[in-house]
């Protein structure tokens, strides 16, 4: 007898366990699966069973998969996956059904609410899809949807031959009604978890997102989970959020994981006076555009314990960033930029190779650029087309694109745009992380962390092996599958 009551949540790895020791990314970087966590907590509040089991951060989980699913019995398994992990999902999905007859399987994330129906036709181990938010959509379908799935909006859902699509909810959920995630439910947590290496001066340290979907259309970005719309939490709640983690998890430093924290000025006032009135002792990171930042803010958001701030540059080439984003102003940009470093901020520009019209030249361009700038980090992200975002709908008129979905990761140039190579922009992006490590400045900033971020630097030394490889082959060391 199955307990529909009860589900288990599960952020699948995307590759072979025993390649995890290997993989950069997850040296870089193990960040909390807070959407999971945030589904937990929702349902618990509604008198559901979540357990969580983040298989990126544990990556050997499938006998904690196996001994939950044969102890609890819960009627439902839910699997969040991104693209390079859907097939990953499919598998724990099999795994499910095989351990426990009858179980629902139930996927969600950016991947499925991208391509929705079509997936239930090649993939018969989906019994529902979760389109858009998960919260309230989980609680109806755990309640109700195994009788009655048509009743439930929000869902794609299998009956016999039959898939439907009971169609979007009708509104967006009021982010300041949610409980704050269940990060309880992380095994592990926070210890478990790190941000990217540099990127914070003390420990422990986590992410925290305080607003969902973006203003804006860039044409790389995926918009399939939250649409147009943007909502945020408010400073008070974004506030009693930080001082709960601070106390019950004694966390110390906080990455905003949102894609324009400072979008409503009035927000980040309020919410940088709390912090500067009744001090948590804690710092912060967060993504701003340039259009929203000025001196008296960067001021003020210093003073509330911001310490590092990333922008989106994507390229050096304004004629190339024209075509794929708004507001493609260089000068703009650079003056924002300098504006952060002179606020006493580190900087950190956020960029991507491999866009459809790009050229050895704009290349070139970008590097001098970026050069020319007092940043202190980047992120060179590999282009990706991914399901969702505006460009994917017609990719393969402007290059070569091979779609494989275990390698659409960021971290592979699975996209040539038309007058390159692969070779090619593997070699130009070596050449471009390599060049920036060369910088004395940057060198610099980076001694200066032995005592702004002693941690990143032991955790630096304990993989320098994994680091120098990457700087000589820039692709995720992992297997796939048999």
């Amino acid at each position: 007898m199955l307990n529909d009551k009860k589900i288990l949540l599960v952020h699948p790895l995307g590759y072979r366990a025993d390649a995890a020791g290997r993989d950069i990314s997850r040296i870089a970087n193990i960040m909390p699966p807070l959407g999971l966590a945030s589904i937990a907590a929702y349902l618990e509040q509604r008198g559901i069973g979540a357990e969580i089991v983040d298989c990126y951060a544990r990556p050997d989980s499938d006998r904690a998969i196996r001994d939950y699913l044969l102890a609890e019995k819960p009627a439902f398994i839910g699997l969040s996956c991104t693209t390079s992990s859907f097939h990953d999902g499919i598998r724990i999905a099999e795994l499910a059904r095989q351990t426990v007859p009858g179980i629902q399987t139930v996927f969600g994330g950016p991947h499925v609410s991208a391509l929705k129906e079509q997936l239930f036709t090649n993939f018969p181990a989906m019994d529902y899809a979760v389109i858009g938010e998960g919260e309230e959509t989980m609680a109806e379908l755990v309640r109700c949807g195994r009788d009655d799935p048509a009743s439930v909006k929000g869902i794609i859902y299998r009956k016999g031959t039959e898939v439907g699509f009971t169609g979007y909810r009708d509104k967006g959920l009021e982010l300041d009604d949610l409980p704050f995630p269940a990060y309880e439910k992380l095994a592990g947590f926070p210890s478990s978890y790190m941000l990217p290496i540099f990127n914070y001066p003390t420990t422990p340290n986590t992410s925290c997102i305080s607003s969902r979907g973006c203003p804006y259309a860039c044409s790389y970005c995926d918009r399939s989970v939250f649409r147009r719309s943007f909502r945020y939490n408010s400073a008070g709640y974004l506030y009693e959020h930080l001082r709960y983690l601070s106390e019950r998890f004694g966390i110390r430093h906080i990455n905003f994981y949102d894609d324009q924290f400072t979008f409503n000025r009035q927000r980040v006032e309020e919410f940088t006076g709390l912090m500067i009135n009744r001090p948590l002792g804690m710092t912060f990171n967060c993504a701003v555009r340039a259009e929203h930042i000025d001196p008296e803010l960067l001021v003020r958001m210093r003073s509330a314990g911001c310490w590092m701030m990333s922008l989106g540059i994507e390229t050096g080439d304004e004629e190339l960033l024209a075509q794929h984003r708004q507001n493609a102003d260089l000068d703009h940009l650079a003056q924002k930029i300098r504006m952060i470093k002179a606020a006493g901020l580190r900087t950190k520009g956020l960029l991507m190779m491999g866009l459809p019209g790009e050229t050895e030249a704009s290349i070139r361009r970008s590097m001098k650029y970026v050069f020319s700038l007092p940043i202190d980090d980047f992120n060179l992200a590999k282009f990706t087309p991914f399901p969702g975002s505006p460009i994917y709908e017609n990719i393969h008129e402007l290059g070569e694109f091979d779609e494989d979905w275990e390698k659409m990761d960021c971290m592979n140039f699975l996209f040539v745009t038309k007058g390159m190579t692969r070779d090619r922009l593997e070699t130009l992006f070596q050449e471009f992380y390599r060049n920036h490590f060369k910088r004395p400045k940057v060198l610099w900033g980076y001694i200066t962390m032995l005592w702004r971020s002693p941690d990143s630097w032991l955790r630096f030394l304990g993989n320098l092996t994994s680091f120098i490889k990457f700087t000589r082959n820039t692709t995720r060391h992992m297997d796939k599958e048999n």
